[in-house]
């Protein structure tokens, strides 16, 4: 199966108040990172912080610092990335810009001494021992499995397309300049040791990036060290710097970002032409001509009135509907995420087992990955497998509960069910137990 990513492509900003930290006071979970379930994944992420904990005292909030002296941590951190991997990845066909980009701040603007074409290894090692460049190596989980298997389990907890990248940064140098992102950012330090300020954000949940110069920032707000095994969290919009301290080894960071483009403001942009589109079949007001030359005039009073009487209409509507159809926000979710993991092996998924019957029992299987939409006829383009509406509420049903039997499902006819369970299996979505 393709380790496919997330698009997030996110780079790295008054009265100094210091960063929480959390200490560790037992040891990690056993092996560090818990892969048996999303909600492990992010638990043992953010050890020994609870969920609870975090979500009511720092997501979107402010940033978050968990310091760990624990060399299992260290060393699980270690093996999602290092330097030297870098020498057998360029030989695979590593290409400038798609897969990595060489950087440098310098007098707080960001530099890029990227070559053309494919990366050489010992032109790359130069440029990072001699121009002190820092290398950015683009979803990195194309080429770790534990990080395919961090990511995708993210992408199911948050319900949002997870991306990564890795910092390689040689001693007393810097990459990028003061910045913010429009994504919620996991840092998580793999070698050596990094410097980091971060800045009261001057747009506090950003939506786009953008550089800040020093002499707009103020003072650091947070100001540290990372080690190996070490994590960072903070929100869009939080300005931050980060440099490899002189005289000491080169620094490796992960950064797992999520939550790009997916607020309210999204979310309303997103479903409003679905209702619209819904509400102007059963309302004839809505579709009623506007004025002549009204998209000519300057002073368009009169108009705005009846808009807002249309948007109180649309919102007694919402009150009473049960689903919303989205336009764009689904779709990109489930075109673009990461498909599971499979530990047994790296081969494709292939129908498998008993094949289903009208007396068999059911399990769905990939759970996280199923997601159900409501489109009208006209939207050939969707991707997945296609029923008739008349299916939905059978559908719900090997969803919601964790077995089925064929027979017993919404349909009207024995035909029906048979071909909506075998159209499963073919997929790989369902299997008999």
């Amino acid at each position: 199966m393709p380790k496919k990513g997330g698009k997030q492509d996110e780079t790295e900003r008054k009265v100094h108040v210091p960063c929480k930290r959390a200490k560790m006071e037992v040891s990690c979970p056993p092996s560090s990172m818990n892969y048996d379930s999303p909600n492990s994944v992010f638990e043992s992420l953010i050890f020994p912080i609870k969920q609870e904990e975090f979500f009511k005292e720092y997501w979107e909030q402010k940033p978050l610092l968990i310091q760990r002296d624990d060399s299992s941590v260290a060393a699980c951190y270690q093996s999602l990335f290092q330097l030297m991997d870098l020498k057998k990845l360029s030989s695979q066909g590593l290409y400038y810009g798609r897969d990595i980009n060489v950087c440098r701040c310098v007098n707080g603007k960001k530099k890029v001494l990227n070559k053309d074409g494919k990366v050489n290894y010992m032109q790359l090692k130069r440029d990072f021992d001699q121009k002190k460049a820092t290398i950015q190596f683009h979803q990195p989980q194309r080429f770790k499995d534990e990080l395919w298997m961090i990511q995708e389990k993210l992408e199911c907890y948050f319900g949002s397309l997870v991306g990564s990248n890795v910092y390689i940064t040689p001693p007393g140098s810097q990459g990028l300049p003061p910045h913010y992102d429009d994504v919620e950012v996991f840092i998580l330090q793999l070698e050596g040791e990094k410097h980091w300020r971060l800045y009261k954000p001057t747009v506090p949940l950003a939506r786009e990036y953008n550089v800040e110069s020093e002499d707009h920032i103020g003072n650091p707000t947070h100001e540290f060290i990372l080690k190996p095994g070490d994590l960072l969290y903070f929100p869009r919009g939080t300005i931050h710097q980060a440099d490899t301290p002189a005289r000491r080894s080169h620094s490796t960071h992960v950064t797992i970002s999520t939550y790009q483009n997916n607020s309210w403001g999204d979310f309303l942009l997103d479903v409003i032409p679905g209702l619209l589109f819904d509400t102007a079949k059963e309302d004839v007001a809505l579709r009623t001509s506007i004025p002549r030359q009204l998209l000519m005039q300057v002073d368009i009073a009169d108009s705005t009135r009846r808009l807002s009487g249309f948007m109180r209409s649309l919102a007694d509507r919402l009150e009473n509907i049960k689903e919303l159809r989205s336009s764009d926000m689904k779709k990109d979710f489930i075109m673009n995420r990461l498909p599971p993991f499979l530990r047994n092996g790296s081969a494709p998924l292939a129908p498998g087992g008993q094949l289903p019957k009208l007396d068999s029992t059911i399990r769905l299987r990939f759970k996280d990955h199923v997601v159900m939409t409501v489109e009208p006829d006209r939207e050939k383009s969707t991707h997945g497998l296609r029923f008739p509406l008349s299916h939905m509420d059978a559908m719900k049903q090997i969803w919601r509960n964790a077995t089925v039997a064929v027979k017993e499902l919404s349909l009207k006819s024995d035909a029906e069910k048979e071909h909506l369970v075998l159209s499963l299996w073919a997929e790989c979505l369902i299997e008999v137990i």
